[in-house]
């Protein structure tokens, strides 16, 4: 299983000649190459995970392409046919064996409304939590996609999610509100928290990739 990881939050997962997408948002540049894809997972409903501009040129790629997403993406994105997701479920896509935790956003401030957040686990090896710091109960996380910047993000708070996982292999995400040096400084506090249980940090920049 081969990760790409392109601006910001989106992943391309691919696997058995087969493609899943995850979180296409707004601080993305169009994707290409889609003709294998079987599935997209939108984690939440604010813009940095998705776009209808990209649902359109995803679906015009691959028609009737399934999308999963919590029920807050189904009311956001109205007219497009979303199956609906909620911490607990699994369903297979394609190649794809997804589980689903989580439930809400991190808060980014008392006065802005929580929104429903699911973080995916992609064939037991590897794990994104969206936006928040959800445990994946019960899971040996062999790697994790760690958000690095966000306005709901703390450093310490990261580095504490990263050694609560105790994920095999880590990598950063969600990274587009941060500097080049703000970006390098969050990496380092995170590879240090990876290390404390003998996993391996990696630094992708957009177009990177990993094989798992």
């Amino acid at each position: 299983m081969r990760v790409t990881k392109f601006e910001h939050a989106t992943l391309r997962i691919d696997q058995s000649d087969e493609t899943l997408l995850i979180d296409p948002g707004s601080f993305t540049t169009p994707l290409t190459d889609l003709n294998t894809l079987v599935g997209v997972v939108i984690t939440h409903e604010h813009p940095d995970h998705w776009t209808s501009d990209h649902l359109d040129r995803i679906l015009r790629d691959a028609p009737g392409t399934p999308i999963y997403a919590p029920s807050g993406v189904a009311a956001a994105a109205d007219g497009y046919e979303i199956t609906v997701v909620a911490p607990g479920d699994s369903i297979e896509a394609g190649a794809f064996a997804l589980r689903f935790f989580g439930g809400t956003h991190e808060v980014i401030h008392s006065s802005l409304p929580t929104v429903e957040n699911v973080g995916v686990l992609i064939n037991d090896v590897l794990y994104y939590p969206g936006d928040s710091y959800a445990v994946p109960e019960g899971i040996e996380v062999d790697t994790l996609a760690a958000p690095l910047g966000a306005p709901w993000l703390k450093i310490g708070e990261a580095m504490d999610y990263v050694l609560a996982v105790k994920p095999r292999r880590a990598f950063g995400t969600h990274d587009m509100t941060l500097s080049v040096i703000g970006k390098n400084m969050h990496r380092q506090r995170l590879q240090w928290a990876t290390e404390q249980d003998g996993g391996e940090f990696f630094v992708l920049e957009s177009g990177d990739t990993l094989d798992l």
